[in-house]
């Protein structure tokens, strides 16, 4: 009898990434196979006149660190999501999240489209790969993906969907664009 456990899996990293309140802990727990872990807080008064809440008024809990979830696509491959926090103060975890990762989704709140800047110029100013999913919320407004590609200018080869945070078959389709749209990038270089 071996002692053996077996080949170690290949593990990619791929960040979630995305203004505050855009649905990115949604995201993670969605597609998750494991019971998703989160640094979530209660929100106090010292966030009042720091955190904006304009069009998520009803948030009551932030992402302090970070948000971990894991999907196995096989027996050779799992996928180790991270979730980044959303507001400005806490953009000193993103540097260290970013380590090692091969790409990321960045989720973006049409109701906050501004929030997505930050991002978007983060992952291209460290060129990982990303693309960008709009989170259609209940009751928000749906915008169409060039329209949200023109008011983002992210580049025509990136791509841009429409999602719902909370349902996994629609979180699934944006990992698999995302890591097509990796391996679309890889073989351009090779």
């Amino acid at each position: 009898m071996s002692d053996s456990v077996g080949p170690v899996p290949d593990a990619l990293k791929i960040l979630v990434a995305g203004g505050f309140g855009a649905g990115k802990t949604t995201l993670v727990s969605a597609l998750s196979e494991v019971e998703s872990l989160h640094t979530e807080e209660v929100m106090t008064a010292e966030s009042v006149g720091v955190d904006d809440l304009d069009g998520v008024e009803s948030k009551t809990t932030t992402t302090v660190a970070l948000d971990f979830g894991r999907i196995t696509l096989d027996e050779r491959t799992v996928i180790y999501m991270f979730g980044t926090p959303g507001q400005k103060r806490f953009s000193f975890m993103w540097e260290e999240l970013a380590e090692g990762a091969l790409g990321a989704i960045v989720l973006a709140d049409t109701r906050r489209l501004e929030d997505c800047f930050d991002t978007i110029d983060f992952f291209e100013q460290r060129d990982i790969p990303f693309v960008v999913a709009v989170n259609c919320f209940n009751g928000v407004r749906t915008h169409m993906p060039a329209d949200v590609r023109i008011a983002l200018d992210v580049e025509p080869h990136v791509p841009v969907l429409l999602c719902d945070a909370r349902e996994r078959e629609s979180v699934k389709r944006v990992m698999v664009e995302l890591v097509s749209h990796v391996l679309e990038l890889e073989l351009s270089r090779a």
